[in-house]
């Protein structure tokens, strides 16, 4: 039986909120548990994955004034570039591999020079990148690599935790993550000295801010009352039909972002939340993984469609490549609307985003365009049962075959 009419699935596979989740004792701070799983000295917790990049840079900039450059992919989210610019520093773009999310190492040798502060190798999706090739690049010219981990919260390379390849990694606690606290993140980094800067930048850029944290606090309960498939058409589905039927698609991607986004510290009572979730998400983890290796073979039978997987990575979504333009967009226009969690990653690569004017490297990012026009993604919620499943794996097999 599919999801009853009333019922939707959410985008992502986010671990849920239980109402024991809200209030009791807590056994190990957040961060403590955190930490615990990465394997990490210490991990410290900011108000948002993009909050804890702009620490990062701001912090790694103010060390480092003769450098302000930072290499990021041409296609990952936009919030990545407004935080480049918040920590006053330069966005230069790197084109994509063929057909792949990664950045090119070639282009990005290409791209680093000694203006290069850092790099961003990012995770998408919960698939893993090539972060060695990207440390090696950044290191050659005196650069470091912040890993851009925020979908990939449990994932791993090569044995060990994604985020902790790189010189400083970080992650995003977000609304439909694998845990939320609505808003929130985590930042990592090898070197003690790094911490302890962080934390100082930290504490400086990122005061207490009690409006901020009201806010967050009544968003993360109404996450944890609607975030359930009865409530999902209030919490997303609904408001994402009207932008789809207002042609408003970055209203739909939920990208419309401002370059003055939040920077505050994180209360008690999101932090202890998190706490009490946090020994459920590895379960959660091995249960969509395994939900999604059952689905993967269905979808890669599909002629022309390629689906993007590997061996350590977590599975919110699953990401798909089509054929061509038309056939992404046939599909969408089929199934975005529906109640099914399928949706596009983000609207552009990089340079079409109006909101971000004019970046370095934005002229020459083809596979990045390529990539975007033919990409699309379909929910690993548990929510989404195996008839829903099967109704959106016919329709891209209608529109992918009749082509």
């Amino acid at each position: 039986m599919r999801l009853r009419p009333e019922h939707e699935a959410p985008p992502t596979a986010g671990l849920p909120l239980a109402a024991s989740d809200l209030a009791g004792d807590v056994a190990a701070p957040l961060t403590a548990q955190a930490a615990f799983f990465l394997g990490v000295d210490e991990v410290q917790l900011e108000c948002s994955g993009t909050a804890a990049l702009t620490v990062a840079l701001t912090a790694l900039a103010e060390h480092d004034p003769s450098r302000n450059e930072v290499a990021i992919p041409a296609f990952t989210c936009p919030l990545v570039p407004l935080a480049v610019r918040r920590a006053g520093l330069v966005p230069r773009l790197v084109d994509l591999l063929p057909g792949h999310f990664d950045m090119n190492p070639a282009r990005l040798v290409e791209a680093c020079g000694e203006r290069t502060l850092a790099v961003v190798p990012t995770h998408l999706g919960g698939r893993v990148a090539d972060v060695a090739s990207a440390n090696a690049i950044a290191h050659s010219v005196g650069a470091l690599t912040v890993e851009d981990a925020a979908q990939a919260l449990g994932a791993r390379r090569d044995g060990r935790p994604a985020g902790t390849h790189g010189d400083v990694g970080f992650f995003s606690l977000a609304a439909g993550k694998g845990l939320s606290i609505f808003e929130g993140g985590l930042l990592v980094a090898q070197d003690e000295a790094w911490r302890t800067r962080f934390r100082h930048t930290s504490r400086r850029i990122a005061r207490w801010h009690g409006g901020w944290e009201l806010r967050r606090c009544l968003e993360l309960a109404g996450y944890a009352a609607l975030y359930r498939p009865a409530g999902m058409g209030w919490a997303y589905g609904n408001g994402m039909r009207k932008a789809l039927r207002d042609g408003d698609l970055l209203g739909a991607a939920g990208e419309h972002f401002h370059p003055d986004f939040p920077l505050h510290r994180v209360g008690r009572w999101r932090r202890a939340v998190g706490a009490r979730a946090f020994p459920r998400l590895a379960p959660f983890i091995d249960a969509t993984t395994a939900q999604a290796r059952a689905r993967l073979p269905r979808l890669a039978g599909i002629p022309g469609v390629h689906v993007f997987s590997d061996e350590g990575g977590t599975w919110p979504y699953l990401m798909l490549r089509l054929p061509d333009e038309f056939s992404r967009n046939a599909v969408l226009e089929r199934l975005w609307g529906s109640r099914h969690g399928v949706t596009r990653m983000f609207i552009h690569a990089l340079p079409d985003y109006d909101y971000l004017e004019g970046m370095k490297g934005a002229n020459d990012v083809p596979n990045a365009h390529d990539f975007a026009a033919r990409t699309l993604t379909i929910s690993n919620s548990p929510w989404l049962d195996d008839a829903s499943f099967e109704h959106v794996c016919a329709v891209i097999e209608a529109v992918v075959v009749s082509r």
